[in-house]
């Protein structure tokens, strides 16, 4: 199983837990990508957003710049918000990003959990669903073809078109990224890409259903069951041990989540859910290193099997050297526990 971490390029506190800076946090970021290979982990995902509290709006340039320092870890979007990028432009950018990564640049792609790019970029969301696909069905195709035609609605038409650069992986990897939309987890069944599912709250074995959705359908459109992966994204972090890991990320996880709840009609972060989701069915990955690896392969049973993991540890109250020693004690104790177990 792979197992790997996800970035938003938070703006973070520092041990004292004031504020840096951006210039600090974008090199405390790429320190952290770079921690990640040493200790041996498969991937490293920047997401994309538009806020104040991001520094994510250009995660190829994070990448690229993190594919410079490392020699092996795989690079990835977590996730491109496609339906505000032209896709040709996405395409360039990753195959760019391959050839400097001699072969490592994946791409995530999805309609995002935020819509702030929608009005930056004069789209209108009652298009959501329709520009997510016209423009995915673009982007597979420049994949697939060097010289493309193509005519669509939201951008315009490509006559014999050749799209440079070529990626030096034959086929740039295109996973989809979903939610919790049936529609979305059956499209990419029908498409044959693999699938990373965030799940952020609540029990992670009642997606079972949906996988099963995304698995039949790609079976009855004839893709083999070994090219309908399934990765998972979670809310994760590790410490010595779990009330350390507790108390270390709750306080932050508190303040970012009702940050967000307030623009979009939640009510604040109280901890008795947050303690409901550390427990063995809950979704988040936080506590020390044995009872992460073993809540990793309960989540891969009750799915079904899952093929890759992410940890998504960003948040305001966590400082670069806790989130240092977490990336460690993944990628050192989680990630043998895990791989050495015959359960996937």
């Amino acid at each position: 199983m792979e197992i790997g971490i996800d970035s938003f390029a938070a703006v973070m506190a520092n041990n004292k837990g004031q504020t840096i800076s951006s210039v600090q946090a974008i090199a405390e970021l790429l320190e952290r990508i770079e921690k990640a290979d040493e200790v041996g982990l498969d991937l490293f995902g920047i997401g994309e957003h538009h806020r104040k509290e991001f520094l994510d709006s250009a995660p190829t340039m994070i990448l690229a710049a993190a594919a410079a320092r490392t020699k092996r870890i795989k690079l990835t979007s977590a996730v491109t918000v496609l339906s505000a990028i032209d896709p040709v432009r996405a395409f360039q950018s990753f195959a760019t990003l391959d050839l400097i990564s001699q072969g490592r640049a994946e791409m995530v792609v999805g309609r995002g959990s935020f819509t702030d790019a929608f009005p930056l970029f004069g789209l209108n969301l009652e298009d959501y669903d329709e520009l997510f696909t016209e423009k995915l069905g673009l982007l597979l195709k420049i994949r697939e073809n060097e010289v493309v035609n193509w005519s669509g609605k939201f951008r315009a038409r490509l006559s014999n078109q050749s799209i440079y650069p070529r990626p030096l992986q034959q086929k740039l990897p295109i996973w989809i990224g979903v939610g919790g939309t049936p529609q979305s987890f059956v499209r990419a069944g029908i498409l044959g890409l693999p699938l990373m599912v965030a799940v952020i709250g609540g029990e992670t074995h009642r997606f079972r259903p949906l996988i099963d959705l995304y698995r039949n359908a790609g079976l009855k459109a004839g893709h083999s069951p070994e090219q309908l992966q399934v990765g998972l994204h979670s809310l994760g972090y590790v410490a010595e041990t779990t009330e350390e890991a507790v108390e270390e990320f709750y306080p932050g996880y508190a303040e970012m989540f009702t940050n967000i709840g307030k623009e979009r009609g939640w009510p604040p972060v109280r901890r008795s859910h947050f303690d409901s989701q550390t427990t063995e069915l809950g979704a988040f990955l936080i506590g020390n290193p044995e009872e992460v690896a073993q809540k990793i392969l309960r989540h891969s049973e009750a799915l079904g099997g899952i093929s890759r993991v992410t940890f998504q540890m960003d948040n305001a109250g966590m400082s670069h050297e806790k989130l240092m020693k977490a990336i460690e004690l993944i990628g050192t104790r989680v990630s043998p526990i895990v791989n050495n177990s015959k359960v996937f």
